[in-house]
């Protein structure tokens, strides 16, 4: 089967491997027919995700149908489309039980996919953890629909909800990329006051202000005045940073009021500063760290009820055979690309 693999740093190739087989009871085989390319794979690329073992399959968002199942196995089974979460979780260990499934102490808990065992830009991928790892696909919900499910909009829906959002909040969201979208999607959800998006490129700005009329949009320049303007004590409530840029971190704790919530959902290629003499007093909560995604099942009932809709984020799909030029493209976000689709033709 044709496979887009980790060789080294720097360096992906597309390349002929062994189809997977089962190794375990609660594996399962899926035939995928639609992946996607997220800035993780990016990180991977560039060095960035030292677990990331070379010789790998990449590629840690997908969607397709179960071909085969081990004997444990038991929501799913061959011929179901399914959505891939990005996790890799067994449901038992304390963490697991405590719903952080980023912290599972299986073996290849946490995110494995695409990263230290073969992943889902491929035409197939042996998923471990089946009944955790795999969601049913409503029948009424596409492929396209469902394709974000397992990682970017699983992220999204999880700082939402953890960022403790009320009615009455100002809710700023640093970053208007394919995770900060999906992150917009679901703080709309909560249905706060107001929400203002900030990021630099004008593309992915106008993106918001055309799908979602009542966010305020503005670049870093233009973000310092308008937070003042639309909040009521001096900064945002709640401040969700997406983005991961040089800036952006220390952007998201000076624009927050006292006491509010900064939760940090983005990667970033090197360390932050957090400057605790220059925040003493603001007296705010952090919330950091890799998305526990857990909540599958609701985000697909979500998109099944029309409540999310995640495809307008796909703006380019390829042929698994042309999967260089979509890492060109997306790499060097041409063309106003968000997302990009990668289609298999086994």
């Amino acid at each position: 089967m044709l496979a887009y693999t980790y060789v080294e740093r720097g360096r992906f190739e597309l390349r002929e491997k062994e189809k997977p087989v089962l190794l375990d009871a609660g594996d399962a085989i899926v035939r995928v027919t639609l992946a996607s390319i997220c800035t993780s794979d990016l990180h991977i690329k560039h060095g960035s995700v030292p677990r990331a073992v070379p010789g790998i399959t990449v590629g840690h968002e997908m969607v397709g149908v179960v071909e085969s199942v081990g004997s444990s196995v038991k929501t799913v089974r061959p011929g179901d489309r399914v959505t891939v979460n990005v996790e890799t979780f067994c449901g038992e260990c304390f963490f697991c039980q405590n719903g952080w499934v980023n912290n599972c102490t299986d073996p290849n808990g946490g995110w494995a996919l695409g990263c230290r065992i073969d992943g889902g830009q491929a035409e197939y991928v042996r998923v471990p953890c089946a009944d955790q790892g795999l969601n049913r696909i409503p029948d009424s919900v596409t492929d396209e629909q469902a394709l974000l499910v397992g990682d970017v909009l699983a992220t999204g829906y999880w700082a939402a909800d953890i960022s403790g959002i009320q009615k009455r909040d100002t809710v700023l969201i640093l970053g208007a990329g394919p995770t900060g979208i999906c992150t917009l999607q679901c703080v709309l959800l909560k249905e706060p006051r107001r929400v203002i998006v900030c990021d630099k490129d004008p593309h992915r700005l106008k993106f918001v202000r055309d799908h979602y009329l009542t966010v305020l949009t503005c670049g870093p320049e233009q973000v310092e005045d308008l937070v003042l303007a639309y909040s009521d004590h001096g900064g945002a409530d709640v401040v969700l940073e997406v983005a991961g840029g040089e800036e952006t971190f220390q952007m998201a704790w000076k624009l927050a009021r006292p006491n509010a919530t900064v939760t940090v959902v983005a990667l970033y290629d090197g360390p932050q500063t957090l400057p605790l003499p220059e925040m003493y007093g603001k007296n705010l909560t952090f919330k950091t760290g890799g998305v526990d995604g857990c909540n599958c099942a609701e985000t697909l009932a979500l998109i099944e009820a029309g409540k999310l809709d995640t495809v307008p984020l796909i703006t380019h799909t390829y042929a698994l055979r042309d999967i260089e030029a979509a890492y060109d493209l997306f790499e060097h976000k041409r063309d106003g690309v968000i997302k990009v689709a990668v289609r298999m033709e086994n």
